[in-house]
């Protein structure tokens, strides 16, 4: 089971309550679900109609809010409106952070208002055993390697449509860009290497080249060293009373 199932199952238990709640018990099934473990998306408990009851009530209006800040909504946005707001308990406060990873995770010290790298590694951990990201935390350069998450409501109205389809398209920018720098890289090592492949059969075109010279060489030298032995033995074989036919020739002229 994915990390979405996961958690509108765990939601499921919620939803059955909100048919039957109403009024103050509705605003307590917010907080109760938006505080459970494994509960990561609201939408369609946001949807029910108890809850969206609670809106046009000015007392219970501030729960409706709060619904909307864990389905779509970030730890930055809950300071800018906490004062709207009910407090956060402790166990909402690190779900809404671990939810807010999701949409940002550069600068998260200051994003999350956390006070030691220890304290941000922690949450991060505990987000990643409860399945709502999945990354690569890298201790040594301070950094978060995103894989997976689970998905996130999605504001209704073309605001919320608009700003993810902003997002996807920053996306899919830098994914092109990142191809084709790669494609470029690639293509530099291919012709690297076509480079050092052409150049080895040009040494060995040399090569066959050079040694197919001198083998021609030695043949030809071959008969004038037969010659030169042929003399020499003839020379040394010839009886000691006897002149060799040059030698005669060279007698006569005297």
């Amino acid at each position: 089971m994915d990390a979405g199932n996961h958690s509108l199952r765990a939601l499921e238990p919620f939803l059955l309550m909100a048919k039957s709640a109403k009024g103050a018990a509705a605003t307590k099934l917010i907080v109760d679900a938006t505080s459970a473990a494994g509960t990561y998306v609201f939408a369609e408990l946001l949807e029910m109609p108890n809850v969206q009851e609670l809106g046009g009530n000015e007392q219970h209006a501030p729960w409706v809010e709060l619904l909307k800040l864990f389905s779509y909504r970030t730890w930055a946005d809950y300071k800018q409106l906490s004062g709207s707001l009910p407090q956060l308990n402790p166990a909402q406060s690190t779900k809404l952070k671990q939810l807010s990873i999701i949409l940002l995770y550069s600068d998260l010290l200051a994003y999350l208002e956390i006070s030691s790298v220890r304290q941000l590694e922690d949450l991060i951990i505990d987000a990643m055993y409860q399945d709502v990201l999945k990354g690569k935390l890298d201790q040594k350069e301070g950094r978060l390697e995103i894989e997976y998450t689970i998905g996130r409501d999605l504001e209704p109205g073309t605001t919320g449509l608009e700003t993810l389809l902003n997002k996807l398209r920053d996306w899919s920018d830098r994914t092109a860009s990142v191809i084709q720098a790669l494609d470029t890289q690639i293509k530099e090592i291919q012709d690297k290497e076509k480079a050092a492949t052409d150049a080895t059969k040009e040494h060995e075109s040399e090569r066959i080249a050079l040694a197919t010279q001198l083998a021609e060489a030695r043949r030809q030298q071959q008969p004038s060293r037969r010659q030169l032995e042929d003399v020499i033995a003839a020379t040394v074989n010839a009886p000691s009373g006897s002149a060799t036919e040059g030698q005669r020739s060279a007698g006569g002229r005297k």
